[in-house]
């Protein structure tokens, strides 16, 4: 069974970095794409970033790009996110995600439980 545990949030001042962390259990994480999706207030889910199995290639929608690096340690199982230039916006719950976008974003069970981002002065 996929089982994802965040860290890592918190609340920052717009124009701050946090850096989130994922830890995997229950499959084979050095195989798996994986990736970060968040819930901001009263939204539906949305992908925030991608990275391949072997970690060699990211993707970020346009909200993102440039702020957000996603990472991965497969030998640690571990998945990171670094935020950096945070906007108010930004505010959700982040969660790890096991597989693609479209995978994830369908199926709550590939989810962690989340942490709270708040991006606030």
């Amino acid at each position: 069974e996929v089982h994802l545990v965040e860290s890592g949030g918190g609340l920052v001042q717009p124009g701050g970095s946090l850096r989130l962390s994922c830890v995997a259990s229950g499959f084979t994480f050095a195989t798996a794409d994986m990736g970060w999706l968040r819930q901001r207030p009263g939204q539906g889910p949305e992908w925030v970033a991608a990275i391949e199995e072997r970690g060699d290639k990211t993707y970020y929608p346009d909200s993102v790009k440039g702020r957000f690096t996603v990472s991965r340690d497969n030998a640690k199982n571990a998945l990171y996110l670094q935020m950096d230039l945070l906007k108010p916006e930004d505010t959700a719950v982040y969660y790890c995600g096991a597989g693609n976008p479209s995978e994830s974003l369908g199926n709550r069970d590939l989810w962690g439980q989340g942490t709270q981002v708040t991006v606030s002065s």
